[in-house]
């Protein structure tokens, strides 16, 4: 029987909301440059203000990038209590689920709340590409919480066999 406690959701989570921001910015941000992550409070159509939206952009980065070393960290501290590694369904499930939420928490409150930037401030911020944007997090969070509840069968299952 394996007595060692089931994997921690939490990591992955945290992972999942830093890769939802790291694809948001470096796919939104810098290579479609849809948007800046003031672009609606700031105009990009000068150097000043473009500055100015690169380096919001930029602690951005550093805020994704803190969520992505927690959950990594945090990963380490739970094997290291003696937790299962995560089977690839649960872990997969939780990176696409944090995606998601970010998602949906970024579209709800940075697209619609306060209005600092839309998902296509290039075309004058349609209200439907926010809503597609909610829309597609929307997917990802349940997507990611089937593939992740799979992922906790798969365990407790292994668990139950383990047991006989």
């Amino acid at each position: 029987m394996d007595l060692r406690r089931p994997p921690t959701p939490l990591p992955g989570f945290l992972m999942g909301l830093g890769f939802g921001g790291f694809v948001d910015g470096i796919v939104l941000h810098e290579i479609l440059q849809w948007h800046h992550m003031i672009s609606g409070t700031e105009p990009t159509d000068t150097v000043a203000g473009l500055e100015l939206n690169v380096v919001a952009d930029g602690f951005f980065h550093v805020v994704t990038w803190l969520l992505v070393m927690a959950g990594t960290t945090l990963t380490v501290v739970s094997w290291r209590q003696g937790r299962l590694a995560p089977n690839w369904s649960f872990h997969l499930g939780l990176l696409v689920m944090g995606w998601g939420v970010f998602n949906v928490v970024e579209g709800l409150i940075d697209h619609q709340l306060l209005g600092v930037h839309h998902v296509r401030d290039d075309l004058g911020a349609p209200l439907s590409w926010d809503i597609g944007f909610l829309v597609f997090g929307v997917l990802l969070t349940a997507g990611g919480w089937w593939l992740y509840r799979r992922g906790v069968r798969t365990l407790i299952v292994q668990r139950t066999e383990s047991v006989r």
